[in-house]
């Protein structure tokens, strides 16, 4: 079976089992910089689930005020490069539920209409000058603005497209504004643009960067094509992973048909939509119901009865059938971690895009050394799918982080510390020691979870280096990471037998 089926079955796994959104950690006011700890105390106990509360912070409403701890750094430490993944915005459901009317939602864009973003009307008439731009494989001939006034399956809604706007604004001022990291001139080499062939992908990764850049340029922009939604490239045949996804959709199979109250509430479903009930299961209807969620639209009712009658209950889908389907996710989530199958398909799943990143840092490490004045990349985006973002996250050990909400950042940050005496420095050099100064953030959605990693859990940050040592993140990722399934590398795990 081709990698493109296998991640295709995984997309429908994921919508229909595990779209479980993490609860936040609360907010702590930032003291100012500090060179013992720029890292808040975080308190990560939740509370009772709540499916819910879940649902309205997967659906990331853009009215909401935005926090976030990226750019912090202890005082004489400098920014060298950014790498972040993003999961597209809002969209229109990718599939539609049997008897009923599809939601009514707009995707033509208008900066009268809510939600809107101040770059809103600006991005929408910078869009039609697309032909600008140097597109690879078939991304040129992609819409660069969803435009349907009856939204397509999975296309980019609105509010997607503002989640981006605020994203790229956000991250704007932390990196442009605080840190330079771009200037108004910034070269076409110094930044790194990647997405998968998908509209809602790529006109998510536009609305991000023009929120984001000093200056919005098409001569200088480059989009490149993923031709997988994992990000692997060249390295995308692992025989080992597809085995391990095998087992982990049987286990959700076991653990969906074992919940007795999820299958009474589809047979209720299915006898309210006049539809057979493998029928209705088939058609994922969460993936729907969160449209209508998100958008504050009436759960749907059957297209069978007559429009002149008023709504009546017995015949619609409810929130209460809705928090039973939510509740079985959250359950499949926690003994998804608990039987490690998952975690095991992720690490090779997410090992391509993790290992590119860890190169490109170590790159720009050792020409901030080396080669003054050189340009690298210091800024890249990764614009993907929630199939993406969820095995990154497993592998780095953040499952607890939860299933990536619409318009989810993922961030990596590369710091230079105080630098040494010029003797020291030079001397550190000859024996390879180049990483000593070298440090790595991994930011989720804001939060600063570094200390959380696979790899940096047992940093004292109290120590005199209050940053995780770039060192961790790239033994971890070229040897470390494999001692889950075994192996010291990804091509010996990717071959060897999986029992």
């Amino acid at each position: 079976m081709s990698v493109a089926v296998r991640i295709n079955q995984l997309t429908v796994i994921l919508l229909s089992v595990h779209l479980i959104p993490t609860n936040p950690v609360a907010e702590q006011k930032l003291l100012g910089k500090s060179r013992k700890r720029v890292n808040p105390v975080l308190h990560t106990d939740a509370p009772a689930p709540d499916p819910i509360r879940d649902t309205h912070r997967y659906c990331n409403y853009p009215n909401l005020t935005e926090h976030g701890w990226e750019g912090h750094s202890p005082a004489d430490y400098r920014l060298l490069s950014v790498h972040v993944m993003i999961r597209h915005g809002d969209r229109f459901p990718l599939y539609s539920i049997p008897k009923t009317k599809k939601p009514a939602i707009d995707c033509v864009l208008s900066d009268k209409r809510k939600p809107s973003h101040p770059l809103l009307a600006s991005f929408i008439s910078h869009m039609a000058l697309g032909g600008r731009g140097h597109w690879e494989a078939s991304l040129g001939s992609l819409p660069r603005l969803p435009n349907h006034s009856t939204c397509e399956m999975g296309e980019l809604t609105q509010t997607g497209v503002v989640q981006h706007l605020k994203n790229g604004d956000h991250l704007r001022q932390a990196y442009i504004k605080r840190h330079s990291l771009l200037t108004a001139d910034w070269s076409p080499r110094q930044l790194w643009v990647e997405t998968t062939g998908k509209s809602r992908t790529l006109q998510s990764g536009l609305a991000f960067l023009f929120g984001f850049l000093p200056r919005f340029d098409w001569s200088r922009l480059t989009v490149r094509q993923q031709w997988s939604t994992l990000f692997c490239g060249s390295l995308c045949d692992c025989p080992a992973r597809n085995r391990y996804l095998d087992q982990e959709q049987r286990r959700q199979y076991r653990q969906r048909t074992a919940d007795t109250e999820l299958e009474r509430t589809y047979i209720t479903m299915a006898k309210t939509l006049g539809v057979a009930t493998k029928i209705l299961r088939a058609a994922n209807p969460v993936d729907a119901l969160l449209c209508h969620f998100c958008h504050g639209l009436a759960f749907p009712c059957s297209s069978s009865r007559t429009t002149s009658k008023a709504p009546d209950e017995g015949a619609c889908l409810t929130l209460q059938h809705f928090a039973v389907i939510r509740r079985q996710q959250k359950d499949d989530e926690l003994e998804r971690r608990e039987a490690g199958l998952y975690r095991r398909y992720a690490v090779l799943a997410a090992h391509p895009y993790l290992n590119r990143t860890a190169t490109q840092m170590e790159r720009i490490a050792r020409g901030s050394q080396a080669r003054k004045g050189t340009e690298e990349v210091v800024f890249a985006l990764a614009s993907a799918h929630d199939v993406t973002m969820a095995p990154l996250l497993s592998a780095l050990g953040l499952e607890g982080a939860g299933f990536p909400k619409f318009a989810a950042r993922l961030v990596f940050e590369l710091w230079n510390g105080p630098e040494a005496k010029d003797n020291e420095r030079k001397s550190d050099r000859k024996r390879g020691r180049w990483l000593k100064n070298m440090f790595i953030r991994v930011l989720y959605n804001g939060e600063d979870l570094t200390f959380d990693t696979a790899f940096c859990r047992d940093h004292n940050r109290h120590s005199a280096q209050p940053l995780c040592p770039l060192g961790n993140f790239l033994s971890f990722v070229r040897n470390d990471m494999f001692n889950i399934v075994n192996a010291t590398s990804y091509q010996q795990a990717c071959h060897q037998t999986v029992l």
